[in-house]
């Protein structure tokens, strides 16, 4: 039977969303953040640092953080922009055809006031999460409720669980796989097509639509020791790939974009 309840993520309330065949998913309020996603075999699939502050003080490190309105330092506003340090509302959930699904909300009057002050401008974002079986749907929307037009950026920020950073193997990004050992950041344009992620015997096929780029991203053994929520060798337990909306999108008034990402699990 699929069940969603509500649970505590370190200090954090959460929601759980468990499928009929067993695959489950773990949302915080604190930034409508999936901190974990298991597919019905029970493997853990989403890296997440276990020196991360888990309070609210500070965004969460690993899992899915949610980038908008900015990306990185790419603008002027705060770095990776605010909704992934904004606390979002429980706004649906249920389950269908044996999937367990949530939709998370953030809205303008939602954010606390220096937030809502550094921007000034009409929106809804919603995030929905669906997990069944060997599967996890994605679903980011924003929508401007303001008069004005404004411009944002936007990603899912994944950070993928691995067993060995330099055994991993990324496809689809470029001509032939691509491998990582150490330092990696790159930001892959106009992706059309399906990724992959291989990972000894399990590989992770990627899809998404509206975001037209990928990043690629992995802070390496001198950056990570440097991240005070970070532990120094976890950086060869995971590899970001992220669904990105880079170069800045201006969204009139009532218009809406939306972005999907899908990933499915294939054990050999």
């Amino acid at each position: 039977m699929s069940t969603i309840e509500m649970v505590d993520y370190g200090q954090l309330p959460a929601v759980r969303m468990r499928s009929a065949d067993g695959a489950q998913a773990i949302v915080t309020l604190y930034g409508a953040h999936l901190v974990s996603w298991q597919g019905a075999d029970g493997a853990e699939r989403l890296f997440c640092s276990a020196a991360s502050k888990l309070d609210g003080s500070r965004a969460i490190r690993g899992g899915v953080p949610v980038i908008f309105p900015q990306f990185a330092e790419r603008g002027s506003g705060m770095r990776h922009g605010f909704a992934r340090v904004a606390t979002w509302r429980l706004q649906d959930s249920g389950t269908h055809d044996g999937a367990a699904f949530a939709v998370f909300a953030l809205e303008h009057g939602d954010l606390a006031p220096a937030l809502a002050q550094a921007w000034p401008h009409g929106f809804a974002l919603t995030l929905r999460v669906e997990v069944r079986g060997a599967a996890l749907a994605l679903a980011f929307e924003v929508r401007n409720t303001g008069l004005d037009a404004f411009a944002f950026s936007a990603a899912l920020h994944t950070y993928f669980s691995v067993g060995q950073l330099a055994r991993v193997r990324i496809g689809g990004v470029q001509e032939g796989w691509l491998h990582i050992e150490d330092k990696f950041d790159h930001i892959f344009r106009a992706i059309d097509g399906p990724m992959t992620l291989a990972d000894g015997g399990t590989t992770l096929h990627l899809e998404q639509s509206g975001f037209g780029d990928a990043v690629v991203w992995n802070p390496g053994a001198l950056d990570s020791a440097a991240l005070s929520d970070m532990e120094d060798a976890e950086y060869q337990r995971f590899v970001c790939i992220e669904p990105a909306l880079i170069a800045p999108l201006t969204l009139a008034p009532g218009a809406a974009w939306r972005g999907a990402h899908r990933v499915g699990i294939e054990v050999q």
